[in-house]
């Protein structure tokens, strides 16, 4: 119900027909294979073999695109249904490729594996509710092989980065981690640090009491906190990206925003209002800072386009709380 307010203009993937299965299969398939073109185009001067390993899935890629619309001609006929993956609720929305300045093979391998994982439960939650046969059939042979592309990011690693020691279980658990736990969490924690900034700070310069400050601050991180979690839980219920538990990440995110906001809020737990407010400046200078870093570590910003969004923005978003409490 959550995700239907949230998102009015987009379908759930249960509501699908098998002609906008497959008109939606083939859009996604043209898509991925696109990317891999742009990986190889990117990644060929350093890594030219990697660059062969993505030309030869962009090439896989474009053969599913071929077996789809010569089903989808033998039964529908020649007019496909303009449907694409941000029209249906459940897909991640990804930042474009051609948006990335920089592009890690770090990066590459974790986008590689999500890709393919989302594409594996497209293609399995298809075929389960796909009443044709050989619909069924070519959805489900579709699934095995997008599972067996998932590899190419471990082969990417074993490659370049000397992690033949680590099992593939052990991959795909990490990933899995990053996916439910890290990603919110980081995400929730950069929210929670900032957006509480102006609340905090106004009221400890309108009022000057530091325990009516700390309640302000208490109040704006937890309610912030149970807004994030229940906007990661309502964005996709993980079947199709292969995100995890939605209720998972909804926590994830919910009790790392309400931590990032409790950060420079509890100095103001010491009675003196100078010695508080001193101390809750230097978590805040210290927050914004490894925020600047996690985004760049985790999330592949770069580190000084990081610093201008996180430190100047939390900055101003700061300078204005305490403008206003001085107001």
């Amino acid at each position: 119900m959550l995700s239907r307010l949230l998102a009015p203009s987009r379908r759930d993937f249960d509501s699908l027909n098998e002609r906008e299965i497959l008109s939606l299969a083939i859009t996604a398939e043209e898509e991925d294979g696109r990317i891999y073109s742009e990986f190889s185009s990117r990644l060929g001067d350093s890594y030219p073999g990697s660059a062969a390993l993505f030309d030869g899935m962009a090439a896989e890629e474009d053969e599913h695109r071929r077996r789809l619309l010569d089903l989808y001609v033998a039964k529908f006929g020649t007019r496909l249904i303009p449907i694409r993956r941000e029209h249906v609720r459940g897909f991640l929305a990804r930042k474009p490729i051609w948006l990335m300045k920089t592009l890690s093979l770090e990066a590459v391998r974790q986008e590689v594996w999500e890709m393919e994982e989302a594409a594996y439960r497209f293609y399995l939650e298809a075929a389960r509710r796909a009443t044709d046969a050989e619909i069924r059939k070519l959805l489900g042979d579709l699934a095995a092989q997008e599972k067996r592309h998932a590899n190419a990011a471990d082969r990417l690693e074993a490659a370049h980065l000397g992690a033949e020691a680590l099992e593939s279980e052990a991959h795909e658990s990490h990933r899995q981690f990053v996916l439910t736990y890290v990603q919110p969490g980081l995400a929730g924690l950069m929210d929670g640090s900032v957006s509480t900034l102006a609340p905090v700070f106004a009221a400890a310069f309108a009022t000057g009491d530091t325990w009516q400050t700390f309640l302000v601050g208490l109040a704006a991180a937890v309610g912030a906190g149970i807004s994030m979690g229940f906007t990661e839980a309502a964005s996709d219920d993980g079947k199709l990206t292969g995100r995890g538990s939605p209720v998972k990440r909804g926590l994830a995110a919910g009790i790392m925003t309400a931590i990032g906001g409790l950060g420079h809020a509890l100095p103001y737990l010491i009675a003196d209002f100078f010695t508080a407010t001193s101390l809750a400046i230097a978590v805040v200078l210290v927050e914004l800072w490894a925020i600047a870093f996690i985004q760049n570590r985790y999330m592949q910003t770069p580190f000084w386009r990081a610093v201008l969004q996180v430190v100047l923005g939390g900055s101003l978003v700061f300078a204005a709380g305490i403008l206003i409490g001085s107001a």
